[in-house]
């Protein structure tokens, strides 16, 4: 689910860690994310913000994981400061 908010875009996901490799998936529920690191001491978060940063060519200062720290589910504040970024990020994950 992305939702427009006044400091830019909220990506509720669902992460998968240990996966085999990295990918973005559509499900009935949303978006999930499957993340080869493991969920110890926030390397599973970092890998989603590093992945999500290379997908969506934004920069991983640009992302904060604002619920769900400790959980699969979560949802990310992405700071974006133009329209044009913002309709393209909407874009990618449309077609996925």
């Amino acid at each position: 689910m992305i939702k427009d908010v006044k400091e830019g875009l909220l990506l509720a996901i669902k992460v998968s860690p240990n996966a085999s490799k990295n990918e973005i998936i559509k499900t009935d529920d949303g978006i999930k994310i499957k993340i080869t690191s493991q969920p110890v001491d926030g390397k599973a978060n970092k890998a989603v913000v590093e992945f999500l940063s290379k997908q969506l060519k934004v920069p991983k200062s640009n992302f904060e994981i604002i619920k769900g720290q400790t959980s699969k589910d979560k949802t990310i504040l992405l700071h974006v400061l133009n329209a044009d970024k913002t309709n393209e990020i909407k874009r990618f994950f449309e077609k996925i």
